[in-house]
Order: C-alpha cells, then structure tokens, then sequence
C-alpha cells in the first residue's frame, strides 16, 4: 500500500480561519467568528466586502463560540465562562461605539438568552440563576442601557419558559419525580397545567415555540407514537394537528420565516438529512440550493426582508463551506470555507452503515477508513486494519454524517473509525431511546461490543488491534469497556468521563437539579438503595482492578458536569493496584477543551498513545505542549515523547 501522507494535528484541531456565518437583520453587513491573536473574536464587514472585517469583540482568555445578532441591527450579543466553568455570562456590544457590556454581571452563574422579537428589537429576555442556583428566574434586558427588569420569578421550580413575540412567558414545563414533564399554561398571573409528558417521550417531545401571532404552537412530539413528529398544538382548542413525520427519525431541523414565525421546512435525520418542504414559496429556494454544492445544506442565517441567505453545506470529506443567497435572483456566491488549508489534504469519506445488535435494534454506524486501505474506493479495506471506536457523549445525543476532525486525523493515522448510534441515542424514535432505560454497562456497552464484532466479521478491525475512545458519556464507556470487557479492546482513551455513577449524581451543577430526575429514571436512583446498587454495580470504578489495558485518561480542572473528582477517583484507585495510567490535566478547561492549544497538547498525547498500543502512525508530540496549560501528573514516561515536551514548554 502507498503510505498517505500526514496530515498536522494543527489544521485539524486549530482554529478555524473562519466560521459562524451571519447576516445583519438589515442585510448590510455580515459577521462571522475568525481567530484575532490566536483567539477566536466575532469579525464584522460590509457585506460586498469581506476583504474589510474588523474585530468587533476582544476576548483573550477563550476565544468566542457562541454569538447572535440582535433584531435592532446595533448589538451583537456573545455568551462566555470562565474557564470551562459553564458559568455564562451574557455580554452585549454596542456596534457604534464599540462598547462591551455584561448584561448579567453575576458571580458564578449559569445565564442564557430566553427570547428575541423583531417587534421589540432593542430588548431580550435572559433567564439568571441569581437569586436561586437551581432556578433560573426572566429577566427583560434594554440592551441600549443594561437595564435588567424581573418579569417572572420562578417559584414554581419551572426547568423552562417559552415565550412569545411580546416576550411574554406563556409556557412553562417542571419535571416530575417519574421524569416526566408537566406543561404549564399562564392566564394572567396564574400558571394552569394543561398537558403532560410522560417519562418514555421525554426525549422526543418537546416545544419549539409559537406560531405566528400565538394561539398556535409547534412541537416534536411522540406521545401515541413512536418517533417524533412535527404537531401543531392549539392552546385555545387542544387540538393537536399531525404536519410532518418519518417512520425512523424524529424531528432534527426546522426551519422558520424569522418575521412571520410560520414552519416553511423540517428535517428527519436518519443516516442522513432529509429535508420535508411545508410552504410553497421555499421550495424552489431549498431546490436550487440543494444543486449549489455537495453535502447537507443548511440555512444559517437569514435578513428580515428574507431576501438574502446564508446556507453552509457540511460535507464529510472537506470542512464547511458557506454561500451568500440571493432569493430574487436565485444565485448563489461563495464566501468561504471553515478551513481552506484542508484543501489538497488526504481526507476520507465517511459511510453510514447499519449495524445490527444482538437483540435485533438497527443502530445507524459512520465509519471512516484509511485511505491507503481502500485502493478502489469503497466501505470495506482489502485486508483488516486496527480500529478506533468512537463512542459519543450524551448519552441522549447522537452521532451525525459528516466532517469530524477525530475520524480525519484516525483514519490520516492508519485506524478505521467507528462511531455507534447505541439504544439512547437521540433521533431515532422514542422505542430506540428507552431501550437504553437503565442500560448503563449493560446493554448500552453491549451495543459497542457488538459493533466491534460487526467490524471484524465485515472484515475492517484487526481482532486484536481495536481501542475504544470517547469524551464524557464515551468517557464512562471507555472505562467500562476496559473493566466489564478487559480481553476485547487493546486500549483506551477516556475523555471527562464519569468512573463513580453515584458521585456524578450527587455533584451535577445546581441548575441542573430541576432535570435531575431524567437522570434517575434513565439511569438509575441514587435515592433509593435499589437504585445505588445498580448505580454501583454499573459504576467502572467498581471494577477497576479488571483493567488490564493501557488507558489514557484526559480531565478538564473546572468541569461542571463530571467533576475531576471522578477522574481522580479512579487514577487513585489504579495507582493504589499498581495498574498503570497516563493522566492528561488541564487546570484551565471544563467539559472538554476549547483552547486550541490545549486541544493540541492532548491529541499529540492521544496519537502518540493510540501507536504504541495499535501500532499506526502519529506525528511526533514534540513542540505540541507549547502556549497549553497541560499537565502530566501520571504516566507521562508511559507514552514516547510527553516527558521531552514538558520539558521544552517548562
């Protein structure tokens, strides 16, 4: 086989030069998010003049990740935390003057933005957990001044609010001890339930707001079937009205007029996207835009006058790349791609593939292969290759078809990639989601074990020669591979994963506790002693001493969701076996890691350590360490070239 050349972990994993493409609601200018001194800042420039971008924000600790417009063309609004802490503060900054403003000048926090309306454009409302850590109360924000008005204290332990154009609180949903949700209507002050959902639609039911004026609302919702359709719910009637639905998928996208609140489109994913058209006056726009390149289109952003879009296409074999559409004329200009240095690259194809478990559920797979494997093209390599299964977080989420820098740089390195919708995955009807209800290490790992015995009876993994690597969910999945199966995987990589199932319960962030019982009911109760028991028993860190593989495991410091702690817990109980492990830690990140640097440091461990345990390729660690905060408490002699990068960075 002809050897693929390498591809640099710093194009993969490094900033984008450009991404987050948005119109102004005027349609005058356009911004998007572009590195500024190595930081990711929100850039803005005419819009018949990219070539003039300017940095509109100057944050230096991060980089920004999530931004919007506001309606009134002045403010643009941005979310950040510190440190990986999720606690999010919303900052506003005045277009003209150029000045920044914390609208939500709180200590330790988690707030968000609850509503927008082009008929009050220079407000929004934002939900602060101010006067209560585990309640988020609306507040109204004239964002012109900063000034925060309360309009609805949230003394009814509400887990959220929809609201309407007049950024009025209509609707609120509150969590059961069953972990199903009670809907709340307001009339005047009072909040009346009129709805429920029960714990088996949880993850397939839920509102996306109102239509048009508001005595109408649409929602995905399962209740009396089984995936999620589009409904249209009238609050004045009851009446629940069927608009759109697919046999396997629920609802995954939905695409709405931005003045006239009214669904024009839906999609379903199954394996791929697929687009349903519900008004007429969109479809010859979704027509022609599906012709403009190749991949999954998607509309981004769109002015208020609705004659010009921004649509970005997601291939699997190349990174975004983003259009300016002009609806009057029908035509379409490119802008840019995400990463343009990717171009000439080696990059592979992705194939969705359908994976049977033992039990009979169809779990919707992507593999990736080597390049150099497939001569011919084609989803299977001429021989078996060692393997990489890349297991998904959530776990209620899922994997989708397209560009992913993990499955480019494994497969750039000699592995073939997996990644496994297992029972719980979202997406895939309410049936397929809760047959994965208490199935932590049990039936939700044996979906992952059987996927790795579909690879290698197709003839794609090396029997002896599969890891399994994942961050969060996949974290735990990588931990509980290594324990309740120690023969089948050659190593592991565990990224933020839980190791202790009762510890991870009792220290999620309090705003968090209102959803709580989701958690129990689909996981397990570690209220009642049956529930700890099963909580223990599914619980890697119970079985640690069955770990007989290398395992590198990877922990951001200020992580809210799964704390250091569970970590540390499992690296202690290893050390006091003398069963090895490297542990990589960043003091400066969270639930994953958003500096470029820091995501640099820990792939060129990842790579280095995935080749002495499968034998693929990886290039060098070498200066990776330098401008990351990484450090190496545990093992980093165990993996070839950490302890030399350590040193140079100091």
């Amino acid at each position: 086989m002809t050897e693929t050349k390498l591809i640099s972990r710093a194009i993969l994993f490094g900033n984008p030069e450009r991404a987050s493409v948005r119109l102004s609601p005027d349609g005058s200018r356009i911004s998007f998010l572009a590195p500024d001194e190595g930081f990711l800042n929100v850039f803005i420039a005419p819009r018949d003049r990219l070539d003039e971008a300017k940095a509109v924000t100057h944050d230096r600790s991060r980089g920004i990740r999530m931004y919007a417009w506001a309606h009134d063309n002045q403010h643009l609004l941005y979310m950040q935390d510190d440190g990986g802490d999720e606690n999010w503060n919303v900052f506003s900054v005045d277009l003209e003057s150029g000045a920044a403003r914390n609208l939500t000048p709180f200590k330790e926090i988690a707030a968000h933005i609850s509503g927008s309306s082009v008929d009050h454009p220079g407000e929004i409302l934002l939900s602060i957990n101010n006067r209560d850590p585990q309640l988020h109360d609306l507040y109204r924000v004239e964002l012109a001044t900063g000034e925060l008005t309360l309009i609805e204290e949230n003394t009814d332990g509400f887990a959220g609010y929809v609201t309407d154009n007049d950024l009025v609180p209509r609707l609120a949903m509150r969590m059961d001890d069953q972990g199903g949700e009670e809907v709340f209507r307001k009339e005047g002050d009072v909040w009346s339930q009129i709805g429920y959902v029960p714990s088996d639609d949880g993850l397939t039911t839920h509102p996306h707001g109102f239509k048009g004026a508001g005595s109408v609302m649409y929602w995905t919702d399962s209740r009396g079937r089984n995936t999620g359709a589009f409904m249209e719910y009238n609050l004045e009637t009851g009446e629940s009205t069927l608009v759109a639905s697919d046999e396997k998928a629920d609802v995954s996208d939905v695409m709405i007029h931005p003045i006239r609140r009214e669904a024009e489109a839906v999609a379903f994913t199954y394996d791929r996207k697929r687009w349903v058209v519900l008004d007429e006056s969109v479809r010859g726009d979704l027509e022609f835009l599906a012709t403009v390149a190749d991949g999954e289109v998607e509309v981004v952003s769109r002015t208020q006058a609705d004659d010009l879009w921004t649509a970005a296409y997601q291939l699997d074999d190349g990174p975004v790349r983003y259009y300016l559409y002009d609806r009057a004329n029908q035509s379409a200009e490119f802008l840019f791609s995400s990463r343009p240095e990717l171009d000439g690259e080696p990059l592979v194809k992705m194939h969705s593939e359908i994976v049977r478990a033992r039990d009979g559920l169809d779990m919707v797979c992507y593999l990736s292969l080597p390049a150099e494997s497939t001569p011919q093209g084609g989803n299977r390599p001429v021989a078996p290759v060692p393997m990489i299964l890349y297991v998904h977080g959530g776990p209620w989420a899922r994997d989708h078809w397209g560009y992913d820098s993990y499955h480019q740089l494994l497969a750039n390195r000699g592995y073939a990639v997996l990644s496994v919708n297992y029972r719980t995955s979202t997406g895939f009807g309410k049936d397929f989601a809760n047959a994965g209800r208490l199935e932590w290490g049990r039936n939700m790992q044996n979906d992952l074990t059987d996927a790795v015995a579909w690879a290698v009876d197709e003839g794609i993994a090396d029997s002896e020669k599969v890891a399994i690597m994942g961050g969060s969910y996949g974290g735990y999945a990588t931990l509980a591979g290594l324990t309740l199966t120690p023969d089948l995987y050659a190593c592991g990589v565990d990224i933020v994963g839980p190791s202790n199932l009762i510890t991870l319960l009792e220290t999620v962030p309090p705003y968090w506790v209102p959803v709580l019982n989701m958690f129990r009911t689909r996981m397990g109760d570690d209220r009642t002693e049956e529930g700890r028991a099963l909580l223990i028993e599914r619980s890697p860190l119970t079985h640690v001493e069955k770990i007989k593989r290398p395992l590198l495991i990877a922990q951001g410091a200020n992580d809210p969701r799964v704390k250091q702690s569970e970590s540390d817990q499992i690296i202690e109980a290893m050390s006091a076996r003398d069963i090895p492990v490297t542990y990589v830690l960043f003091p400066d990140e969270g639930h994953g890691f958003a500096r470029p640097e820091n995501r640099l440091a820990f792939t060129a461990v990842a790579e280095a350590f995935l080749a002495a345990n499968l034998g693929g390729r990886f290039e060098p660690v070498g200066e990776s360490f330098k401008g990351s905060s990484v450090s190496v408490p545990i093992g980093a002699g165990d993996v070839g070239g950490v302890e030399e990068a350590l040193d140079a960075a100091g």
